[in-house]
């Protein structure tokens, strides 16, 4: 299957004698079904109608009604997850929600008026080499706000090695730089876990391909349905979306409609695999005669088990507390519930401060507030890590695992099951500097199962004592998105950058997926993003060889005081673009 994000033509409609295959939904449940299928049928004729103003203008009243709707979102998505206002995590549902909707909304708002005044999206964005031998645009920040608000972060979309700088920007814009293009007709299941996660894939299935979907929701987001249907109000209207929910019947029912011309999911590769081979026997025999059971194109972001690759250096006491944080934060995110959530720690165990940095994450793990696990079969996920591994270290009411497996101890589980809640492994490797850079890429991309993610936590002084050598090691890291002092989660939420596996993932072996999404510029070719950010927090950011950043704490770390009210601030700026409001918000991350 190909991976290019290239949007392809219109595929040939089936016959329309064609049947869709029978199905025990009941006759009250499969009407909605189809009714909502025939009005996007009719919304897709409308697509192709409106020029690239009037879909820009269409982009700002979707964003109007999701700043009418925000509060009530994120409010919602915390109850959802067993959380009120007044839990510290609170803000988490601001920065998954409303943040990455309306930053992705202002994105795609750039790149359709660019187009409409004939420029090209990658106008006045610098390109150069990457290490890895193709073009990477420096995409973050977009603008001098963006510096301030992730003060200290820098973001690149690496281009496949082959695309000139020509053929990026020609191409930058894909489905938008032929708005008259008959529009296609897709399937998107939901994520379950992100509350933005499906409107994202709604909109990138829009503008990248030209392509107006029926949106399933996982039921775990059953309760932001009406939250969905006002913010995305202008979409359904016009037929270009409807949101359907239901188990997985009502998925079954939908994938196997010929209505579909595209099916995008974001879940599980069992998921995957069971909706392209079937399940038990049938997939069995399936995938042996290559005859997939399903016959429409599809893409997926899937997930995996991302390395925390720790290249050893010279740390203060306080970097190895920040840092230790900072992994605490990749792993306890969503309470462990993402599919970027950082899973295995890779360290070197010649590294003179081992000890002392395993002292500190023990504790960042332990410390940070407690929260429910609230995603389906979560708990039997940990009993599965406590079976694995009956030596784990477990805290908060043992719902967390710290599981450090030994020189010669068996990680074969650790590494190869997303557990998909907070289990938190480390692995141990020998060697320093480069060999053990080397060792730890070699690593997390022969060992661990997936390619979405990739983190690597490195200090400035041991970085530039690398110097080409750390560029080529990023460069070999098979990964759809790597961030570097940095999650890469907020590659998720800055969504200028792609999102998605790193290409090779095919029907027969998908692994984290197939295809990307975000990608506001809508470039074509794109093989990762890479987001670079500060080792070190304001003050200790100051002087030196470190990369300065205004930030003593992100409001994403678990453990920041003020995260809540700061990642609310944020999201109202998007809002409102208010100063006094913004100012404020400054001034209590200032207090993180």
């Amino acid at each position: 299957m190909p991976t290019s994000n290239t949007p392809k033509p219109a595929p040939k409609r089936a016959p329309a004698k064609r049947k869709v295959a029978a199905s025990a939904l009941s006759d009250d449940v499969r009407a909605p079904l189809d009714a909502a299928i025939a009005a996007v049928q009719r919304g897709a004729r409308s697509w192709s109608h409106l020029t690239l103003e009037q879909r820009a203008r269409l982009i700002e009243r979707i964003r109007a009604a999701v700043v009418t709707c925000a509060d009530e979102w994120a409010m919602t998505a915390a109850r959802s997850k067993g959380l009120d206002e007044t839990h510290p995590l609170f803000g988490e549902e601001w920065l998954s929600g409303p943040y990455a909707m309306l930053t992705a909304l202002d994105g795609y708002l750039a790149t359709l008026r660019a187009l409409a005044r004939g420029a090209s999206p990658l106008d006045g964005v610098k390109t150069d080499a990457a290490a890895h031998g193709g073009l990477r645009a420096h995409v973050f920040p977009a603008s001098r706000m963006d510096g301030l608000l992730l003060s200290g972060y820098t973001g690149e979309v690496w281009l496949r090695p082959g695309t000139t700088q020509a053929a990026a920007r020609d191409a930058a814009g894909l489905g938008q730089r032929r708005p008259a293009e008959p529009a296609t007709v897709g399937l998107v299941l939901g994520a379950g876990n992100i509350t933005s996660i499906p409107v994202l894939d709604v909109l990138y299935e829009l503008l990248a391909a030209n392509r107006v979907s029926v949106l399933k929701v996982n039921p775990t987001q059953d309760s932001l349905v009406p939250v969905y249907e006002r913010a995305l109000a202008p979409l359904i209207e016009p037929g270009f979306l409807r949101i359907v929910h239901g188990g997985g019947d009502v998925g079954a029912y939908l994938t196997g409609n010929p209505a579909f011309d595209h099916i995008h999911i974001t879940g599980s590769a069992a998921t995957f695999d069971a909706i392209v081979w079937g399940t038990g026997a049938e997939a069995t025999r399936r995938r042996k005669a290559d005859d997939p059971k399903l016959t429409t194109p599809i893409t997926a972001e899937l997930g995996g088990v991302s390395p925390m690759i720790v290249v050893p250096g010279r740390w203060t006491d306080a970097d190895l507390a920040y840092q230790a944080s900072h992994i605490a934060t990749m792993r306890l995110y969503n309470s462990g519930h993402n599919c970027i959530a950082g899973q295995v720690v890779v360290i070197s165990r010649d590294w003179p401060q081992r000890d002392a940095f395993l002292a500190a994450l023990r504790a960042a793990y332990a410390a940070a507030p407690q929260r429910p696990i609230w995603y389906p079969n979560g708990e039997r996920r940990l009993q599965e890590a406590a079976e694995d591994y009956p030596d784990a270290e477990w805290s908060a009411d043992r719902t967390r695992a710290l599981i450090d497996v030994p020189g010669d101890g068996e990680a074969t589980a650790l590494e190869t099951t997303e557990y998909f809640a907070p289990v938190l492994g480390v692995v141990e490797l020998d060697g320093n500097g480069q060999e053990f850079l080397d060792a730890a890429v070699a690593h997390a991309n022969d060992r661990l199962a997936g390619t979405l993610g990739a983190n690597v936590l490195i200090d400035p002084d041991t970085q530039r004592a690398l110097g080409a050598g750390f560029e080529r090691a990023i460069a070999a890291l098979r990964y759809g998105g790597i961030a570097v002092n940095a999650w890469t989660g907020i590659v998720f939420a800055t969504p200028i950058l792609s999102w998605g596996a790193f290409p090779g993932g095919t029907i027969q072996d998908v692994s984290s997926g197939i295809g990307v999404v975000h990608n506001t510029l809508l470039l074509d070719q794109v093989e990762r993003s890479v987001m670079r950010g500060p080792f070190r927090p304001f003050p200790r950011s100051v002087g030196g060889r470190n990369r300065f950043s205004a930030l003593p704490k992100p409001p994403w770390f678990v453990d920041s005081r003020t995260a809540t009210p700061v990642a609310e601030g944020l999201t109202r700026w998007h809002m409102d673009h208010s100063i006094p409001r913004l100012v404020a918000t400054l001034a209590q991350a200032m207090r993180s």
